[in-house]
This record gives structure tokens, sequence and C-alpha cells, in this order.
């Protein structure tokens, strides 16, 4: 995504994953609700300014949605040593109009014809086999996923067999202390309620 012609500012906001920072951005990153996440930087090779951002020491993993990118660190640091530094220079990376992401990374991929460049939109949801599928992407998408990138992170259906949904946490969410609570008393909670003859219990797998 082409960053000529704006002027970006960034706030930080923390997440329940004490590991993970938003980096928040007064432009679009990414756009189309467009997500995506990098755990290496051989990963990121289509992602110029996630690549840069992996040649911090202390980068664990990088996730980017619409307007902000969630920075999980190592415990090697604390993040009152670094997240002025990781701010100033992501600011100024942008602001001499360098590129954030060239192309997203090759999962599921939908046209969309608003695009004038890349022309894709990224999403990770497993395509659904059957109804109830259909209706725990959609519950997801409605319910879970505004509240989930609110602290940074995504959740994506992976599969649905014999009663168990099984999803996977990305970003902030990855690793996060809080997650299984999310998990149990959110997300398995309300599809019980809203599928009560389908789904009977909520599993989450590694990203």
């Amino acid at each position: 995504m082409s960053t000529q012609d704006k002027f970006y500012t960034f706030y930080l906001e923390s997440t329940p994953n004490p590991a993970s920072m938003k980096f928040v951005a007064n432009h679009l990153l990414i756009e189309n609700g467009a997500t995506a996440g990098y755990n290496t930087a051989k990963e990121a090779e289509k992602a110029p300014l996630i690549k840069k951002l992996f040649e911090f020491p202390f980068v664990k993993q990088l996730f980017v949605s619409q307007n902000y990118i969630t920075i999980t660190k190592t415990d090697a640091v604390s993040w009152d040593d670094v997240m002025l530094e990781l701010r100033l220079f992501i600011t100024d990376y942008l602001n001499k109009g360098g590129l954030i992401i060239t192309e997203l990374p090759s999962k599921e991929v939908a046209a969309d014809s608003s695009f004038k460049e890349t022309q894709t939109v990224f999403t990770e949801h497993a395509a659904p086999s059957n109804d109830v599928e259909n209706k725990i992407v959609e519950i997801l998408e409605q319910y879970i996923r505004p509240a989930v990138e609110q602290d940074g992170g995504l959740i994506v259906f992976k599969s649905f067999k014999e009663g168990v949904v099984t999803v996977q946490m990305k970003g902030a969410c990855s690793g996060c202390p809080s997650s299984t609570m999310t998990l149990k008393a959110g997300i398995e909670a309300l599809l019980k309620r809203l599928l009560p003859e389908d789904v009977k219990e909520v599993i989450s797998e590694a990203a």
C-alpha cells in the first residue's frame, strides 16, 4: 500500500496481552478489512515495513489490520524502553514514503474491484462447507471480530467437527494470558447460545 501524499501520526494502545502493543495510525494501513500476520522476517519479503521492524531484535510477531500494527515483543525488554523508538521509526519510515505491504500473504484471497493496485482482500477463515459453518463464521465476524480487533488481535474460523469449533487467535490474542477466558467465557458462550443444538465446545489451535 502506498504512503505517498499522507502524513502519518501514531498513538499507542495497550492490549490484554502485556507482550503486545497497538500502534494506531491516523490513516488506514491495509484496506477493505484485510489483515496480515507475520511471525518471521522471511514471511515479510513482500511487506517492506514489517521486514524492517523485524530488524529490531526484540520484535517477535507483527499483525496489521485496518489502521494499526500490533507488535509483540520478547521478554528481553520492557515497553517503556522501546515503544517511543518504535513509534518514531514507523512514523519516520511512512512519512518518507516507505511501503507497508506490497503483496498480502498468499492465503485465502478474494477479488475486490475497489482496489486499484493490490486488488485483493485477505481473509483467513477456512471456507465454510455447510450452513452451520456459515453461521459460525457470520457470528465470529459480526459479534466477535470487532471486539477482538479493539484489543489488537484477530480470531479466525478453522474447522467444525462433532460439535467442536476450532479457531485460531492472532495478533495480541496469540499467547495472551486472558485469551483462554475470552475463548470460553465469551466466544464459546456466545456460540452455544446462538447455536445451542450444534456447538458444544470451542477450542483454539496455535497460530
